[in-house]
Order: C-alpha cells, then sequence, then structure tokens
C-alpha cells in the first residue's frame, strides 16, 4: 500500500530584517542568570534586542536604555582560563553583565550605547577615526528619530498631577513633560528633587516659538525638539533629573520556541498571520443565545422603540357586560386607549353607579272604577301616606258617630239584662260588610 504523500514543503515567510545602528555576538548575564548566554544583539533605537541568531527576526529579549544609570568595565571573574573582555550596564532597576570577544568589540559597544543615550559620541573611549564616524552618523540618526516622536516622560496631566505622579513613584524618575497652563502649544516642565529630606518641587515654562522649542529661564536657550528639552534638563543638571518612566514590562507579539527541521536547533517563532487563529475545537457545543434580563418599566419604555410594534388594545365596550338590573339607556364613558405602539397599562375600572331613584313599576292597564274600588278597599293601608291618613279619620268619625247614634237607640230598647258586646259587633257587621 502506498504511503500518504506529505504536503510539499512551502518557502520560509521571509520578512523585513531589522535595522540596528551597530550588532554583534554577545554574551548576557542578568540578574536571574546562573551563567552567560550568547545572544546575536543589535542596537535599535534606545533598546538593545537579542536574538538567536543573526537570521531572527523577532527579539527574545530587550533591554530598554531609558532606564540607563551608568556603564562601567568589569574585570573576569572565575576560571583563570576566561579572559574575555567583560562590561556591565546599569540601569535603575537591575544590573545586567556582558562577555564580549575583544577589547575592540567591548568599546563599540560602550561608544555606540553612550551616544544614543547621551546623544553625544564619546571622547573617552580608545576608538578609531572610522569608528567615531560611524557614531556620528548614528548620533544624526537618533536625534531626527526623536524629533519625530513625543518624549516618553510627556504625560497628559495637570500641575497637580504631575506633582502626586513624581511624588508617589520616585523610583520611575523626577522630571517629566506636561501641557503648558496657557492652553497653546508650549509645555510645562514639573520637577521634585530631595532636599535635606524635604521634597523641592518646580515648575519651567516652556514656549513654542516657530518650530523652536525655548525654555524660558534666565538664559533662554532653544531647543528643536522636546527631547532636546529634555535632553537640556538632564545634561545642564548633571544627570541629577531623571526622565519619568513607568515601568511596562509586556510584550506585544506572540511568540514560542520551536525546533528548525533543518538543522535541529531551537529558534524562537513567531505567530506571522493575523488571520490564522487557533482552530476551532471539535466537541465544543454552540453558545446558547443569552437570556433576556428583566429591566425596570422606566428602562423597559426607553427600549421599547427597539421592539416590533405590538398590536392596538380591543375597545373596552367590545368586552363590557351591561348588568341585567342597568337601564339600557344609561351611558358609560371608558378611558381612552392610547394609539402608540408601547402598550399602556389600563387602569381598573370604577363601578358602575347605579340611580339614586328606585325603577319606576311597570304602568298596568287602567282597570274600570268597581275593580279600583275594591282594591283600594282590600289594600293594606300605609301609614306613611298622609292622603290616606286623612280619609281614615274620616271613616272612622263617621262609623263612630253611627255607632253611638245606634247604640242609644238599642239602650233605651233593649230588656234590662242584656250585654251590649254581641250587639255592637253586629251592628259593625252591617255598616261594614266587607
Amino acid at each position: 500500500m502506498a504511503s500518504a504523500l506529505s504536503p510539499p514543503k512551502g518557502p520560509k515567510p521571509k520578512g523585513v530584517p531589522p535595522s540596528h545602528y551597530y550588532e554583534s555576538f554577545l554574551e548576557k548575564k542578568g540578574p536571574c542568570d546562573q551563567d552567560y548566554r550568547k545572544f546575536w544583539a543589535g542596537l535599535q533605537g534606545l533598546a538593545i534586542c537579542f536574538y538567536n541568531s543573526n537570521r531572527d527576526f523577532q527579539a527574545l529579549e530587550k533591554l530598554d536604555l531609558r532606564l540607563f544609570s551608568k556603564i562601567k568595565d568589569e574585570s573576569p571573574w572565575g576560571s583563570s582560563r576566561d579572559i574575555s573582555p567583560h562590561f556591565s550596564l546599569v540601569l535603575r532597576d537591575q544590573e545586567v553583565k556582558f562577555k564580549v570577544e575583544s577589547l575592540e568589540s567591548r568599546e563599540m559597544w560602550k561608544g555606540f550605547i553612550l551616544t544614543v543615550v547621551e546623544l553625544h559620541v564619546p571622547s573617552n573611549l580608545t576608538l578609531l577615526p572610522g569608528h567615531l564616524y560611524m557614531m556620528a552618523e548614528v548620533l544624526d540618526k537618533e536625534k531626527a528619530r526623536r524629533a519625530a516622536e513625543v518624549p516618553w516622560c510627556f504625560l497628559q496631566v495637570s500641575r497637580l498631577e504631575a506633582q502626586l505622579l513624581l511624588e508617589r513613584y520616585p523610583e520611575c524618575g523626577n522630571l517629566l513633560l506636561r501641557p503648558g497652563g496657557d492652553g497653546k502649544d508650549g509645555v510645562s516642565v514639573t520637577t521634585r528633587q530631595i532636599l535635606n529630606g524635604s521634597p523641592v518641587v518646580k515648575h519651567y515654562k516652556v514656549k513654542r516659538e516657530g518650530p523652536m522649542y525655548v525654555i524660558d529661564v534666565e538664559d533662554p536657550f532653544s531647543c528643536p525638539s522636546l527631547d532636546a528639552v529634555v535632553n537640556y534638563f538632564v545634561t545642564y543638571t548633571k544627570r541629577a533629573l531623571v526622565p519619568f518612566l513607568m515601568e511596562e514590562d509586556y510584550e506585544k507579539v506572540l511568540g514560542f520556541v520551536d525546533s528548525d527541521r533543518e538543522n535541529g536547533e531551537s529558534v524562537w517563532a513567531v505567530s506571522s498571520s493575523r488571520d490564522s487563529g487557533p482552530a476551532p475545537l471539535a466537541n465544543v457545543s454552540k453558545p446558547l443565545p443569552p437570556v433576556p434580563v428583566p429591566v425596570s418599566v422606566s428602562s423597559q419604555e426607553d427600549r421599547l422603540p427597539l421592539l416590533p410594534p405590538l398590536p392596538q388594545l380591543p375597545d373596552q365596550d367590545e368586552n363590557y357586560v351591561t348588568p341585567i338590573e342597568d337601564s339600557p339607556a344609561v351611558e358609560y364613558v371608558n378611558q381612552d386607549v392610547s394609539s402608540s405602539s408601547h402598550p399602556v397599562p389600563s387602569k381598573p375600572k370604577k363601578p358602575v353607579k347605579l340611580p339614586a331613584k328606585p325603577p319606576k313599576p311597570p304602568i298596568m292597564p287602567k282597570p274600570d272604577l268597581k275593580a279600583i274600588t275594591s282594591v283600594w278597599a282590600r289594600k293594606p293601608v300605609s301609614p306613611q301616606d298622609p292622603f290616606l291618613l286623612t280619609k281614615l279619620g274620616d271613616v272612622t268619625a263617621e262609623l263612630e258617630e253611627k255607632l253611638q247614634k245606634r247604640r242609644a237607640l238599642e239602650h233605651s230598647s233593649r230588656p234590662p239584662g242584656t250585654s251590649g258586646l254581641s250587639q255592637d259587633t253586629t251592628v259593625l257587621h252591617q255598616l261594614c260588610p266587607h
């Protein structure tokens, strides 16, 4: 069975090699290293970059020369066989030791580092005229680079904020630039130093006059760039003033150690394509849709215009049931329903008020006079009706008068020893047969 063919190897990605002021092999030993490690090193601006080989484009480490304090020679130590020249680079936060192949290489490294840091070619080194010419060219390039950039110690802060930064972080420097208080193109310089245990804070004004920056002191001094302003304060104070720099030890490029298939050496690989991200996992389920979070009434009304319009509420008259006891002629006034797209909460209906007077009795057909007389005679008399009370009093008086006359007649014609109670009852029945 034929073996599966391996995909053809594509050409290695070619990039632009980094540009260095000076480069060569260096053996470096940091504060945490047990022994020296050999790198290909290059001076790039205010940083020393370290690579595995001179074919690499991405640096493994960098040393920030903005934290520069001093550079000095070191005597060989350890084995007596180690006769290589040594020098030490002292920064604010650490001291790094180097070992080079020759004295000429050590003087070259020291000369280029001092040139880019102090912005002048050193004169106290053992260098040839050709080396000094190379450093003069590097000096022009570094000045042009800094003139196009804003100094690292320039911060968008106020006068009070500048004083607080210098007070809280004295290890980061004691000089910073900030925007001028006049609101123009000028800047201000704030410094903080310790004199006999007491802090001394000073503010200096730098005016902008055309392409030049003029430091407003007793003897005004003109500078072509803001970086030259910083360099003026550092140089004329014998490096007592140190530009403020917050430490940020973060890398911007993702890299990893990989093995070279050709020679088996370990190399530092960098992700070259932004589009080629990590492959998605096969067993990872899709994310669930977000669960809606309940919101308050006010926030819900603000978000309702983003939702589809809801159907209008039906008229309340359509769902209202009229009670049987109510008269159909009674009118009801309902609240208006808003025609906007968002629903309006409906208020509860008020109870229907019944009429104060009871409903009139139904009108009956008019009977004849005899029926009315008989019905009125049988109808119980209501004591509250004044008309009926008057009629009843008249009838009672008339009966009483007739009864008295009848009693008088009977009493005169009644034999002695008989009772008149039964006779009175008989008389009443005769007068009112019903």
